[in-house]
């Protein structure tokens, strides 16, 4: 057996933190990590990852009071969680509890308390066993986590499952929390093995929360009061909502090959699509050359990120823009030329194209990302839909593409001055919610409060 893993013991609160084995998981508890010790010097953090990620972030700069402990892979890494998305999740419920319960058997001292994945059901068992508070994370939004609370409705009211080509303009409005959604934007809604499988086992991650301490919700409770309101009269733990926990600065490089921000510094403000589709799931190969080739016939300037076939796009699409693999996305959204954000509507870039008042073109594609799409279209207003009807298997041709975006960029029209100005109000909300007295710092403040006074 290995040593014990020890952190400064004098009056220390030892906060042990798991995040689910993904980035858009790790990198939002990796912020709120952060924003505990930068403040509070008696914390300390243990974040617990398993090899591959240790690997994958060992470079990245963190405060001293923030370390790593690996636990074992749960699938090799070769083969890739983006393959298999059910196998993956299927693994991560049930192969990291054995290693994850012995590595806190070696720290020293033990945890105060433990901060977990929602997802990560099983680390709930593993604190109750040894009397631990623990706090569970929600990284999507609290309107989602309504949804998932009340999904059973779905099913009492003969609405799941779903055939979205037939039934999913039907609207319903029984889910406490959430206004009027279509049937097409709840999560794992068709009958296939899959999605009902994996909607089993969101479900029951969703049951495992009452007997957790504290709730964290990563977002912001003016724009998802009613959510979170519904959901703190169903619940009898604390809920903190506790801010997008976005980086307020970014380290990352710039590609060593373009330097991309050169090319956007030469561009008339608000002039240029930035277009993102997330780095877990992809679109088919038919309907990205539609998007390519709409853009080509716009004019419009562009930045596109697209991880795979990069080049080929860039040949489709024209010069007006860039194609690029990676780009840093926090410095690309507040830059002034960008004037608008292509979004497959994940939540981390969701919240950051609120937190940089940029309006949106939603593109989702999975799980949470239809009701993201839905409360920046319909909730908040500060966006359109790429694919405004809900039918399966259709796609949106170069023609409406080109005529959808020419539409959106163009910054006199006055559907598009509607959808900008709506976007500088909510990033209004956003930052005052952040600043110095605001309902996220209060919330934070409050929970940092708590956790230590019940270490001492």
């Amino acid at each position: 057996m290995e040593d014990s893993i020890q952190v400064p013991s004098t009056r220390c609160c030892h906060v042990v933190v798991v995040p689910y084995p993904g980035r858009g998981h790790i990198n939002p508890m990796m912020n709120l990590c952060k924003l505990f010790v930068s403040n509070n010097s008696n914390i300390h953090v243990t974040f617990v990852l398993t090899e591959e990620w240790v690997g994958l972030l060992s470079s990245d700069p963190k405060p001293d009071k923030v370390r790593f402990a690996s636990i074992p892979n749960v699938i090799p890494s070769e083969k890739g969680r983006g393959n298999d998305f059910l196998g993956f999740l299927e693994s991560v419920m049930t192969k990291m509890e054995a290693p994850f319960q012995e590595l806190l058997h070696r720290l020293q001292p033990q945890p105060t308390l433990i901060i977990y994945d929602t997802y990560l059901f099983w680390v709930v068992r593993v604190a109750n066993r040894r009397n631990t508070p623990v706090a569970s994370f929600w990284p999507m939004s609290a309107s989602f986590f309504a949804v998932f609370k009340h999904y059973h409705l779905l099913e009492q009211n003969g609405h799941y499952p779903v055939n979205v080509s037939e039934d999913g303009e039907k609207r319903v409005d029984y889910i406490p929390g959430n206004s009027s959604i279509r049937l097409a934007d709840f999560p794992l809604n068709d009958a296939s093995w899959r999605s009902q499988k994996t909607l089993q086992l969101s479900l029951n991650a969703i049951q495992w929360v009452k007997k957790t301490q504290y709730l964290l919700f990563t977002s912001i409770y003016n724009l998802e009061s009613q959510a979170i309101d519904a959901l703190k009269q169903e619940l009898s733990i604390p809920i903190y909502t506790i801010g997008p926990l976005i980086p307020h600065s970014s380290n990352s490089h710039i590609d060593a090959h373009i330097d991309y921000f050169q090319w956007l510094d030469k561009q008339p403000s608000a002039s240029v699509l930035y277009i993102s589709l997330g780095s877990f799931l992809s679109v088919s190969n038919a309907q990205i050359d539609e998007i390519a080739a709409g853009l080509r016939d716009t004019g419009v300037g562009f930045l596109w990120i697209a991880r795979e076939d990069s080049s080929r796009l860039k040949e489709i699409c024209g010069d007006k823009g860039l194609v690029l693999p990676w780009c840093d996305q926090l410095r690309v959204l507040k830059h002034h030329a960008i004037g608008g954000f292509w979004s497959h509507c994940g939540w981390n870039s969701t919240k950051e194209g609120v937190f940089y008042g940029v309006p949106f073109l939603t593109f989702p594609i999975f799980f949470d990302q239809p009701l993201n799409s839905k409360l920046v279209v319909e909730d908040w207003k500060v966006g359109w839909r790429v694919k405004t009807e809900a039918k399966e298997d259709t796609w949106i041709r170069r023609d409406e593409i080109a005529n959808l975006v020419k539409k959106f960029m163009n910054l006199g029209g006055d559907e598009v001055k509607d959808v900008r100005c709506r976007a500088k109000e909510i990033q209004k909300i956003f930052q005052h919610a952040i600043a110095s007295g605001g309902s996220a710092e209060s919330d934070l403040n409050a929970f940092v409060r708590h956790i230590i006074q019940s270490a001492n």
